[in-house]
């Protein structure tokens, strides 16, 4: 079945679009390889439950992997799969073009002002 070009879009949309999707894949490209709780540090003001949420529909759609090891205590870690390190050049140049924003307009991060 072949799909169009919006359809595609769309769905990279649907998988990216969120408060905290792309800022857990930023982590996740600089990171390689994190635990829960080291990520969560990393997002300040995201809920146990919102990272939890977010990292499932990643592993649902084969985005990132997780690997639990069986010791005591319990030990999970997170990684993004070949599917997700694809996105790296993407979350680089959005990243590159926020900071652009950022600075002609001479705004703080998380700080746009709405119209």
């Amino acid at each position: 079945m072949e799909t169009t070009t919006s359809g595609n879009m769309s769905i990279a949309i649907d998988l990216l679009s969120g408060k905290w999707q792309l800022k857990i894949l930023i982590c996740l490209c600089q990171a390689k390889t994190i635990r829960f709780n080291d990520l969560k540090r990393m997002l300040p003001g995201i809920s146990n439950n919102m990272l939890s949420q977010c990292l499932k529909q990643f592993e649902k759609y084969k985005i990132v992997e997780r690997k639990q090891y069986e010791e005591i205590p319990p030990r999970v870690e997170y990684s993004l799969t070949k599917l997700g390190q694809d996105l790296h050049p993407a979350v680089h140049l959005l990243n590159e073009w926020g900071k652009e924003v950022q600075e002609e307009n001479g705004i703080s991060c998380d700080k746009l002002q709405d119209v």
